[in-house]
């Protein structure tokens, strides 16, 4: 091989080593409100300014805090939930459930 054919090769590693990281570790969004309604594959939260938001569970939700599982949520728990901003719709990755907030905190 020639030198300049080996820099190209070089470079070419050295580019997909840098982008193959941030392709399969996609950004994570948060988005912290109440439940609003809660269904079998789906759920809707509502955040203090008034934004709602919906969700779906997969089967690699993660629920975590005061409660355990998805089937445990229920209208009313504060959550805070990890999701991709590429999902269509959007997929609950992880939910920590919070303590219930009162209306003024």
């Amino acid at each position: 091989m020639t030198r300049r054919a080996l820099m190209s090769a070089a470079g070419l590693l050295l580019t997909a080593a840098l982008l193959i990281p941030s392709l399969s570790s996609a950004d994570y969004r948060e988005f912290s409100g109440r439940i609003e309604t809660v269904k079998k594959k789906k759920f809707v939260v509502e955040s203090r300014q008034g934004d709602k938001v919906s969700f779906v569970f997969v089967a690699e939700t993660q629920v975590t805090g005061q409660r355990k599982s998805a089937k445990k949520i229920k209208k009313g728990d504060w959550v805070t939930v990890s999701w991709k901003l590429a999902d269509n719709p959007r997929k609950a990755y992880k939910i920590v459930v919070s303590r219930a907030r009162k209306k003024n905190d």
